[in-house]
């Protein structure tokens, strides 16, 4: 089958990109095979309104592919431009759509043209180029991505794709114990280690042809980074609303795939309020994020399961002082927009394979419905509904209310008020009088873990949960095992063990011995 491009932008300001467009993708020997290409220049002169005429091209096209520079373009008589007229059309005919942004300032482009990249923004996949090799290998991409999602080409999956240069010893034996420990508690996983590592595996799809898929090295590998380099995940902790140098927090994080999760999602918690109340109405001590916990960890695990591990950039979690963004170098499958999201919707996993992990480890409750749950979470929580966008890659964006940490365990009127000034928390504030601004990374939690023994201890009480015993006693057997491993045995998610933890020690029960790696626990009642 053959598909029609239409490619819209400013005629004057990118006349020889699309020039260049046009030839290259009807002389590409693969693309060649599935595309037409409409540009206006293919438009002889007859006596007709050429706006008239490019909308009914719009209209016939299969593709509308979009450049977006610094200029709006000449306007028509309603102010708008033709242009984006071209985009309105291909947006109400529900055309697939791509846009591909050149890099420039805000400052740089015309007002109306930054209204129409924000209109673009927030339901397009997008990607920002500097030259024209750029753009060349951007829209290559995105039409080969396109060609797959139609079937037209047949693609191995990432994730399925055998790693030809790691073989069985690459994959940990312990990580993939606390895989099985942790299925089989979740969701009732039908193998056990007896069954061996072999058999594991290919039960899970992750051997082909005997050699270790990428999945099986992302999820269970010694050292995946050392196949995958940007598999990492870069977080940043910003004290204002952008990105400014020098970074106060910054921390770079190793590790397969559940691991980096855990990790990634540690440093949102350790960064962020969280408020401990009094046990003025019962026996439970009321405790609360400004943030749901599971949110951050859906928003993360998204990125992780759906990332594209081909890219050279890695996922990236960054806190400002009004919202947390976790950003992914993927795309939406073509099936999808960005409005498709946040309704019912069917799933198309980019990484089959590490969704299905995430799943048996109940990382992922339920398929295709993340950014629904998200979205109801955060506006059950009181806080905004969370934006999604398409950047080169996937942006998700989930904002800060001051104070609501605070409201949460004040809602009941005998509680009291709890405020900044007067409550027991970890705060930010807390944090930047007590360390300086380049202090490493453990002796930022050593001052979070001080601050709340002192200003906490007195208001708690000394009862524990079942589940707190249950912690308590696994670790006063082994002091050495992880949240995941405490996970497993205490039956309940990861997230809700570090709830767990931090009230233990907050309650003056535990204490942590040296840092996350590499320390352990001590039982101190």
């Amino acid at each position: 089958m053959r598909y029609k491009i239409f490619i819209s932008s400013v005629q004057k300001e990118f006349a020889n990109e699309r020039q260049i467009l046009s030839n290259y993708l009807r002389k590409d020997a693969l693309l060649g095979r599935f595309f037409d290409v409409f540009i206006f220049e293919d438009l002889p002169a007859k006596d007709h309104l050429p706006e008239r005429v490019y909308i009914d091209e719009v209209k016939n096209a299969d593709i509308f592919l979009l450049l977006l520079g610094k200029e709006y373009g000449y306007e028509l008589a309603d102010g708008v431009s033709p242009t984006q007229k071209e985009y309105e059309a291909a947006t109400e005919n529900q055309k697939y759509r791509l846009a591909f942004l050149l890099n420039a300032e805000t400052s740089e482009r015309h007002p109306k043209a930054n209204a129409l990249i924000k209109q673009v923004s927030e339901s397009v996949v997008y990607s920002g180029f500097a030259t024209g090799y750029e753009l060349l290998s951007n829209v290559y991409s995105s039409l080969v991505s396109f060609l797959v999602d139609k079937g037209e080409l047949r693609v191995e999956p990432f994730d399925k794709s055998a790693n030809r240069d790691a073989t069985l010893a690459d994959l940990s034996d312990e990580k993939i114990e606390w895989f099985i420990n942790r299925a089989r508690a979740e969701r009732n996983f039908p193998l056990t280690m007896n069954d061996g590592k072999e058999k594991i595996l290919t039960h899970l799809k992750l051997l082909n042809k005997q050699q270790p898929t990428n999945a099986a090295i992302l999820l269970f590998g010694k050292e995946p980074q050392r196949f995958f380099l940007t598999s990492e995940i870069k977080c940043a902790h910003f004290h204002g609303t952008r990105v400014e140098k020098p970074i106060p927090f910054y921390q770079v994080y190793k590790g397969n795939l559940f691991e980096l999760v855990d990790q990634a999602v540690n440093f949102v918690l350790s960064k962020i309020d969280l408020a401990i109340g009094t046990r003025a109405k019962g026996t439970m001590v009321p405790t609360a994020y400004e943030i749901p916990p599971e949110v951050i960890e859906e928003a993360i695990v998204n990125a992780v399961a759906h990332r594209d591990y081909d890219s050279t950039a890695s996922v990236q979690v960054m806190l400002f002082k009004d919202r947390l963004e976790i950003r992914n170098p993927g795309q939406l499958p073509s099936q999808l927009s960005l409005e498709d999201l946040k309704r019912d919707h069917s799933s198309y996993p980019k990484n089959p394979l590490i969704a299905d992990a995430f799943y048996f480890t109940r990382y992922i409750e339920r398929m295709g419905t993340g950014i629904q749950d998200m979205t109801e979470r955060c506006v059950e929580y009181g806080l905004p509904e969370p934006e999604f966008r398409m950047r080169d890659g996937f942006v998700a964006t989930i904002y800060r209310k001051k104070g609501l940490a605070f409201e949460k365990i004040a809602d009941e009127k005998d509680l009291g008020k709890v405020t900044e000034s007067s409550e027991k928390k970890v705060t930010e504030n807390a944090v930047e009088k007590n360390v300086p601004e380049n202090a490493p990374e453990d002796a930022v939690e050593k001052t979070v873990e001080k601050t709340v023994e002192k200003k906490v201890t007195e208001k708690v009480t000394e009862k524990v949960t079942e589940n707190q015993q249950m912690i308590l006693d696994a670790i006063a057997k082994n002091p050495y095992l992880s949240s995941n491993d405490l996970s497993v045995m205490v039956g309940i998610s990861s997230v809700k063990i570090r709830v767990n933890l931090a009230k233990l020690k907050a309650k003056g029960f535990l204490e942590r011995i040296g840092p996350d790696k590499g320390g352990h626990w001590k039982v101190t009642q």
